[in-house]
């Protein structure tokens, strides 16, 4: 496999898996052998489900700003805020009036993200 294959880049819309994970709410996923990324981009107020899933995930604000629900807290966060969640805790996120874009790192990569698709998988 050529080296080319392993470089990406967040503004390209075209790059990675695409996901639709809620109205509103779009993923870019890019997955290796321990770690995934996701590229994750909400429609203004736009609104993730309430989920949880085994995998720890870090996230960090790309753009935007938007309201992170974790473990039964809201917590605002704005560009450069980055935070990780343990898993099997419930988590969401909810976007501010010009919408967010998260920079979302799972390990290991989860199962279900490996595949287009919809939906965030388990709840």
């Amino acid at each position: 496999m050529s080296q080319k294959e392993e470089f990406h880049n967040l503004d390209n819309a075209a790059d990675g898996l695409f996901r639709e994970l809620a109205a509103g709410v779009t993923t870019r996923i890019f997955s290796g052998e321990q770690a995934m990324l996701s590229v994750v981009t909400l429609a203004p107020h736009a609104q993730g489900t309430l989920h949880h899933h085994p995998e720890e995930q870090w996230g960090v604000l790309l753009d935007g700003s938007a309201i992170r629900v974790q473990g039964g807290e809201e917590i605002a966060v704005k560009k450069g805020d980055f935070w990780r969640t343990p898993g099997n805790v419930p988590h969401t996120m909810r976007a501010g009036p010009d919408g967010a874009r998260v920079l979302d790192i799972f390990s290991p990569p989860r199962p279900e993200y490996k595949k287009a698709g919809s939906g965030f998988g388990t709840t």
